[in-house]
């Protein structure tokens, strides 16, 4: 496994998988491994011939008050873990690599399906996303690009704008991993207190309890209302609880696939979490 810290240096290293014309899969990170991070490259590595990982904390898609700063940086701890499942080369940029030093005057923008979740208490945050993971895409130029389905509002975005730039890559998103309570795994749940990490799984309980409330035929206002007040109960302080037609439009009632969002913070950490419902004719 080789490790890149340079766009010249990644380049070169990739060559010989270009001229043989062999399959690229990339999973892009912000690094602090776990291992939902671990099953997306399995996942790739399952389809593709070369696997890149890259590992960039990037500034730009985070918030005024947000953790940049603290955000963990493991890439000793990192490297071991991707050198265990197969990684072949991670890309590891500084700030000034991936943005150069000269102010960045593109942005790039998706409407509508940023406007609300996440996108409504983050302004900003997938402009910011949708700018890296572009300019990763040209860096890698991979064949395939993994995501996970934990962040799918992130997931949708990616997909929106490779479609609408004409980016020639698939995208695969992959389910999400969830520890043995339920909790699903993320970077930011280093953070909670063990307490705290008590009570975080309730989020998926009560996706799962919601969704069997559907099927029951409770209705779906009352379902989500249901969600955030027993969240509040439990210590939590809710940013959302929303339902969307898995393209992320909006939907009033449990008539058609749907996806349940939630957002809400346990002390100071914010956690995500989504559980896609299928409607039963």
């Amino acid at each position: 496994m080789k490790t890149e810290t340079t766009i010249q240096g990644l380049t070169a290293s990739l060559a010989p998988a270009r001229n043989t014309k062999k399959m690229i899969g990339f999973v892009p990170t912000m690094g602090n491994l776990h291992e939902g991070h671990l099953t997306l490259v399995r996942a790739a590595k399952k389809i593709c011939d070369i696997v890149v990982v890259s590992i960039f904390v990037n500034p730009i898609q985070f918030g005024a008050g947000e953790d940049f700063d603290s955000y963990p940086r493991t890439l000793e701890q990192d490297s071991r873990l991707l050198a265990d499942v197969g990684c072949d080369i991670i890309f590891a940029p500084s700030v000034e690599q991936m943005y150069g030093s000269q102010p960045r005057l593109t942005n790039i923008s998706v409407g509508q399906i940023t406007d609300d979740l996440c996108g409504k208490s983050r302004p900003g945050h997938f402009d910011g996303v949708a700018v890296v993971v572009t300019k990763l895409f040209n860096i890698v130029q991979p064949d395939y690009a993994f995501f996970g389905q934990k962040d799918y509002q992130q997931l949708a975005v990616i997909r929106q704008f490779v479609q609408d730039l004409n980016i020639p890559l698939e995208v695969i998103g992959v389910p999400i991993v969830r520890a043995e309570d339920g909790l699903a795994l993320s970077s930011r749940n280093g953070y909670l207190s063990a307490e705290q990490r008590e009570i975080a799984p309730t989020i998926y309980r009560l996706l799962k309890q919601a969704e069997q409330s559907l099927q029951e035929g409770k209705a779906l206002s009352e379902v989500l209302a249901n969600i955030s007040a027993q969240l509040t109960q439990a210590g939590f302080v809710v940013d959302y609880v929303e339902a969307r037609q898995p393209n992320l439009q909006s939907v009033e009632q449990f008539d058609r696939n749907l996806v349940l969002f939630v957002a809400a913070k346990l002390g100071s950490t914010r956690l995500i979490d989504n559980l896609e419902v299928d409607f039963k004719t």
